[in-house]
């Protein structure tokens, strides 16, 4: 694993930042394997970089999009995942509708749902079972709490190391997580951070030792490289030179 930590003066550099790096992993990929697999984080930080990349130099007829992770809603309700990526992002280009993939919650039964998701990668990926694929970049945010996808403390989610797709628990709602061997085997996974309110879980994060059952965030040591991207509210503590 090669790891980058990066800490921006501002969210909007965080933001800017993140964009020329996505579209660098983006491009790279596309020229070397002629085509770019990437999976898509949700909540609100990661927005306004959907939005730019909405007007990125990239030939989306060779960019299958994923999602990381998906509340159990659909994908029209205001806390979709795919929806706020979809308004923000996809719907705004000439994107193949067969290049979205997104994570299907039409199901009565969560767990069959992971099932059939964890299928349809596989199938995609021509993997077979205990093999997980090689995505080109994960995006990823952090919680306060260290959680990251839908991968949170103390959770059952967290030990499944046989799946590509697992059920995560939020306060008792469900949610389609990848597990993390599955983002681990990524070429390239991002963490995109911003706030103060992320500095405590950040420190349990980035110590020398500590528990992954109570920082989640921890369990991510991808096959590849590693980048972490923090605002200076979030970063204040980590003592990395900002980039110049």
């Amino acid at each position: 694993m090669t790891k980058h930590v990066e800490v921006l003066p501002n969210k909007a550099e965080l933001i800017e930042r993140s964009r020329e790096l996505v579209v660098a992993k983006v491009q790279a990929a596309i020229a070397e394997r002629g085509r770019c697999t990437i999976a898509l984080a949700g909540g609100s930080t990661p927005k306004p970089l959907y939005e730019l990349l909405a007007k990125a130099a990239i030939d989306w007829e060779r960019l299958h999009v994923f999602w990381g992770d998906e509340r159990y809603v659909p994908a029209d309700h205001p806390d979709s995942n795919e929806g706020m990526a979809r308004k923000a992002w996809l719907d705004q280009v000439p994107f193949p509708a067969a290049n979205i993939h997104p994570i299907q919650t039409n199901t009565a039964d969560p767990e069959v749902a992971a099932n059939q998701h964890d299928q349809a990668l596989r199938t995609f990926f021509a993997v077979q079972p205990g093999e997980f694929p090689q995505l080109d970049v994960i995006l990823l945010g952090m919680g306060d709490d260290g959680h990251t996808a839908s991968l949170f403390p103390h959770t059952e989610a967290l030990k499944v190391r046989d799946r590509l797709v697992t059920v995560g628990n939020k306060d008792g709602q469900p949610r389609l997580t990848f597990t993390a061997p599955l983002i681990n085997a990524a070429r390239t996974v991002i963490f995109i951070v911003a706030g103060a309110n992320k500095r405590p879980a950040l420190r349990g994060v980035f110590a020398e030792t500590g528990d992954a059952e109570l920082y989640p965030s921890r369990l991510i040591q991808p096959a590849g490289e590693l980048w972490w991207l923090l605002d200076a509210d979030a970063g204040a503590e980590i003592g990395v030179a900002t980039p110049s």
